[in-house]
């Protein structure tokens, strides 16, 4: 397995969502989970992200219209 390449704030926080929905290929994920072990900043970022889906998640969807569902989803694609 290769080792870990160093990744910068800016392509951790773009790819912040794909890693804490475990979306990113082993070695990018292993990259970014590097980066947020020494980065105070991102390492916040990654923890507010993952509680907010966590929060996300456990609400009731039912009565939600899909439109505004949708809306959501590519809202929280974007941060």
């Amino acid at each position: 397995m290769s080792e870990p390449h160093d990744v910068g704030c800016e392509l951790a926080l773009k790819r912040l969502v794909e890693f804490v929905d475990r979306e990113l290929p082993v070695s990018e994920h292993d990259s970014i989970e590097q980066h947020l072990r020494i980065c105070r900043n991102c390492c916040s970022r990654a923890e507010f992200e993952s509680q907010l889906k966590q929060r996300l998640s456990s609400l009731p969807s039912e009565g939600v219209p899909p439109a505004t569902r949708d809306r959501v989803r590519d809202l929280l694609k974007r941060f």
